[in-house]
């Protein structure tokens, strides 16, 4: 092995100081930097650091209104708590493990814990403004990149007390970053929810919830719900739940105002007290799956001394707390059954429906494998490739699956395709409309049986073997069929493929225009008329169908400049997933063919 060429020796040690090790390995403090189109995104972090702050003072009494004002990247959050005190404002937002959270008679159930949180937010903003107001006297500073640039104080007769933040991400961190709107609703929404009564306001809109986590799974579920949510609120622990006619179950879960987006001890409590509470209560001993699918719900707790896995604090850690926790719920859930004698009869129903039907598709699962394994062990319509999905090993993560329709178009990818990271499932012909079909289909009909083998989903989507799950269908009228039908297989029964950004469309260019010295691919009309007013004597072919493109014109579309759109399905509206379904893709003809005349009348008025 050959010896590096540098020297290890002191000179290589550093030691840097608080400011310089957040700006250096911001990771360590606010998860994935991001640009702000994803909900966990760097500058959604630190929005929430500060606003965590501001609802802790709501938690202890102080401030029921929260603004907060966003304009580009400059934000602007004004609280009506106590106010930092005047002769520690430069120490609490610039001096790591300094605060107040550590004292129990200021803020026993806080989410900062590590005096870290508003410190982060002045290092990794190229500009950041602390002041605090109290009983007529202020205090504050002004800050470039973590540094002290200028201190303020002075009287402030009449201004109400609480503290006022502004910030701008710093581009040298965050690059071009955006914060969207719904995002930030999203997150000020979670916040109202948790806290019924706190009234935030964000660029004027009020945002308040007056029923707790009621307000939120009536949100989540719609009017899918097939009973009103049940809901338990104490000092330290709040439940709501309901079901639908989901196939998945979908939980939320907080602790101490803090969305645990990866759940952790309090969530895995939540989910055994539960099963155990209906059993108790119906004198059954029902499987957890059976309790739990299509359930929606949600657990907030408060705890004096929570220990997250980072300092992010997306997973709580305590197991201490567990055994009790789920001896509480199973309790507050047997009441609140006993309480809602109605609601109670048909969850309990429901639940002996989901049991019932779970063994006929048993059986069904059965003798679909039986089957497929009298036919052949590999799938027939799969042309595999060599590396596979694992995130855990960080390996195939540039797997992906095309999904086509016919052998021509198989032909022309299977024959350019990288057969390292590059699979192909033939389709024959359209697929099965599944809106309003059970999931036994997936088991009796041998094409989508095949799929979902190929993809290796049917337990969870832990096995999923691509990265990229691409629907490479022409761009005509029988391919659009195909894509939807596509999408509504997959949002039908394996909506948490999508959801977790798996699922793209491939382009393919429309038109080729080319003459004697150059070729251009053209993927719209606009681009095809520019494209033929730059070449003289051009010669324009339309591709009809994916099968028309030989394969060494087609490795150009599948090899690095392969154009993928991501389906995306924005956080407000999953719930509304199954109404579309039904609506856009079930049997209601009339009411669809309504809907068509109706929009088709507006297009050619406007």
């Amino acid at each position: 092995m050959a010896k590096p060429t540098h020297n290890y020796d002191e000179s290589k040690i550093q030691t840097l100081s608080a400011l310089e090790h957040i700006r250096k390995r911001t990771g360590m403090y606010i998860g994935r930097v991001g640009d702000g189109t994803q909900y966990d995104d760097g500058i959604y972090v630190l929005l929430k650091e500060v606003v965590d702050n501001a609802v802790d003072e709501f938690i202890m009494g102080y401030g029921k209104r929260v603004e907060i004002a966003i304009e580009g990247t400059q934000v602007r959050v004004r609280d009506y708590g106590r106010g930092i005190p005047l002769g520690k404002v430069v120490e609490c937002v610039s001096r790591i493990n300094t605060g107040a959270k550590y004292n129990d008679d200021v803020f026993q159930f806080s989410v900062g814990l590590n005096g870290v949180g508003t410190k982060a937010v002045n290092a990794l903003s190229s500009s950041f403004l602390v002041q605090s107001h109290r009983d007529g006297q202020s205090a504050g500073a002004r800050f470039e990149r973590g540094e002290l640039l200028k201190t303020l104080s002075g009287k402030c007769p009449g201004v109400p007390n609480g503290t006022l933040i502004e910030f701008e991400p710093d581009p040298d961190i965050f690059g071009k970053s955006t914060y969207l709107g719904d995002l930030v609703q999203r997150r000020l929404r979670l916040y109202a929810c948790l806290h019924a009564g706190l009234v935030l306001v964000f660029n004027g809109t009020e945002i308040v919830s007056e029923n707790g986590l009621t307000d939120l799974v009536l949100e989540e579920v719609g009017e899918e719900a097939v009973y009103g949510p049940l809901h338990h609120r104490s000092p330290t622990l709040e439940i709501a739940f309901t079901h639908t006619q989901r196939f998945n179950e979908t939980f939320f879960s907080f602790v101490n105002g803090q969305f645990t987006s990866d759940g952790g001890t309090h969530l895995s409590a939540f989910r055994e007290g539960f099963l155990k509470g209906i059993n108790e209560f119906a004198k059954a001993k029902f499987d957890g799956d059976d309790v739990r699918e299509s359930m929606v719900g949600a657990i907030a707790i408060r705890l004096k001394d929570p220990v997250f896995e980072s300092q992010t604090k997306n997973k709580l850690g305590n197991t201490e707390i567990r055994s009790d926790l789920v001896a509480q719920i199973r309790d507050v859930v047997v009441d609140l059954l006993h309480r809602n004698p109605d609601a109670a009869e048909i969850l309990v129903r429901k639940i002996q429906e989901t049991q019932d039907l779970r063994k006929e598709l048993q059986t069904v699962k059965k003798l679909a494998r039986e089957r497929s394994k009298s036919v052949s062990i590999r799938v027939p319509q799969l042309k595999d490739c060599k590396n596979h999905l694992d995130p855990k090993r960080k390996r195939g993560l540039d797997s992906m699956l095309f999904i086509t329709e016919g052998q021509s178009a198989a032909g022309s990818i299977t024959s350019c395709r990288s057969v390292t990271t590059q699979a192909v499932f033939t389709l024959r012909g359209k697929p099965l409309n599944v809106a309003e079909l059970d999931r036994a289909v997936m088991y009796t009909n041998e094409e989508l049986y095949n799929l979902m083998r190929a993809l290796n989903i049917e337990e969870s989507l832990d096995g999923l073997r691509f990265q990229k799950v691409i629907m490479a269908t022409d761009a005509d009228v029988d391919g659009l069929h195909i894509r939807n039908l596509l999408l509504t297989f997959f949002l039908r029964f394996f909506d948490p493929l999508v959801l977790a950004g798996h699922l793209y469309i491939l382009e393919t260019p429309l038109f080729r225009v080319r003459n004697k010295k150059e070729t251009r691919y053209c993927y719209s009309e606009a681009e095809r008329d520019a494209a033929i007013s730059g070449l003289r004597g051009a010669e324009v072919t339309r591709f009809k169908g994916l099968g028309e493109i030989s394969p060494g014109e087609f490795k150009n579309f599948i090899g690095p400049q392969m154009r993928l759109t991501p389906v995306q399905v924005a956080h407000e509206k999953e719930h509304k997933i199954p109404a579309i379904l039904r609506f856009y893709m079930g049997r209601n003809t009339p009411e669809r063919r309504q809907f068509i005349m109706e929009h088709l009348r507006v297009a050619a008025e406007d």
